[in-house]
């Protein structure tokens, strides 16, 4: 079993040996995912939640590009929410427990990222049906199969088929649009038909 303190996230995020990803490659992702969101509810986004936030390294990025915005982070780490928590709003949490930890909501956009493919299966669906009322807008979950090419941390990664993934989030409701993006099934129905990704 993995633990997620201090040691883990120095390693990936400042061993320069180790890590993945620059601040710019992190910019990216934000505004990639900001883009995705505000494209599909046609304004700025008022609202991210961001599950498996790590060390909430997207708030103050967010903070810049949206200052209106809210932004919560669900981290199941102890030290990450210690030492994080007050300053970028982190709350202790994770998947199983999203939906007791009174958050409100739907949300305009939902961050996932590198999170789901570290999930036996079963806590993969239970997690996405229990994710997928939180989604107002769109949600964008990075996530990695047996088809792709991976770097970083290999521990506990679940080596599923995209094909897999496609089920499951199907199964919660949420469709594809490409770039790791998915929305509410009635909202994919609303987009024009080469803005959808493969369902």
């Amino acid at each position: 079993m993995k633990f997620y303190n201090q040691a883990y996230f120095d390693r990936w995020y400042r061993d320069p040996a180790h890590r993945i990803g620059s601040r710019a490659d992190l910019e990216r992702a934000v505004r990639l995912a900001v883009a995705l969101a505000e494209s599909v509810v046609m304004r700025p986004i008022a609202s991210v939640l961001d599950v498996g936030a790590g060390e909430g390294r997207w708030q103050p990025v967010l903070a810049r590009m949206r200052p209106q915005a809210s932004y919560i982070g669900i981290e199941p780490s102890e030290w990450a929410v210690a030492k994080w928590g007050k300053r970028r709003q982190l709350i202790e949490g994770d998947l199983d427990s999203i939906g007791e930890l009174g958050l409100g909501g739907p949300f305009d956009l939902v961050v996932v990222a590198d999170v789901l493919h570290y999930l036996p299966t079963p806590s993969l669906r239970r997690g996405l049906l229990r994710l997928a009322p939180f989604v107002g807008g769109a949600a964008w979950c990075p996530t990695f199969t047996s088809a792709d090419q991976i770097d970083g941390d290999r521990e506990e990664f679940q080596r599923r088929p995209p094909a897999a993934y496609h089920r499951e989030f199907a199964a919660a409701g949420l469709w594809p649009i490409g770039m790791h993006g998915w929305v509410p099934r009635d909202v994919w129905h609303g987009l024009a038909a080469l803005e959808r990704g493969t369902p």
